[in-house]
């Protein structure tokens, strides 16, 4: 797993449309560079995605040990940060799989399921049928 910048390592995640890749560098200074932008250029200023993101690395106390570049495709905000918060927990299991038990009760191994509803002939969207008229 060797790369310019010394060794890392790598997790993927998805959610809805949005796969991510993380490599966490060891050693580093807490930024997040996401798609060759900082988080914060790459979100916007709304805090909830940087929280969503880091929420792995709160739950361990790891804080700043970490500096994170991510490869992020598909999907909203939502989805994004939602796969980059599971890339993030996969690649902590690497960094020590000791960490599995609380990463797995707090629900950041688990592949979040839930996605959009495909719209269904003779409704107007997944489920939202036309109003109904009696005469």
């Amino acid at each position: 797993m060797a790369d310019t910048k010394g060794e890392y390592y790598y997790g993927m995640g998805r959610r809805k449309t949005a796969v991510a890749r993380v490599r966490l560098y060891p050693n580093g200074d807490g930024s997040i560079t996401v798609n060759g932008k900082s988080a914060q250029a790459y979100f916007g200023t709304r805090e909830t995605p940087l929280a969503t993101m880091n929420a792995p690395l709160r739950l361990l106390d790891l804080g700043n040990a970490y500096t994170i570049t991510v490869r992020v495709l598909g999907g909203g905000t939502s989805g994004q940060t939602g796969a980059i918060r599971h890339a993030v927990a996969r690649a902590l299991l690497r960094v020590n799989p000791e960490w599995k038990l609380t990463l797995r009760k707090a629900g950041y191994l688990t592949r979040d399921p839930r996605m959009k509803e495909r719209k269904k002939p003779g409704l107007k969207r997944a489920r939202k049928a036309p109003q109904y008229t009696k005469r």
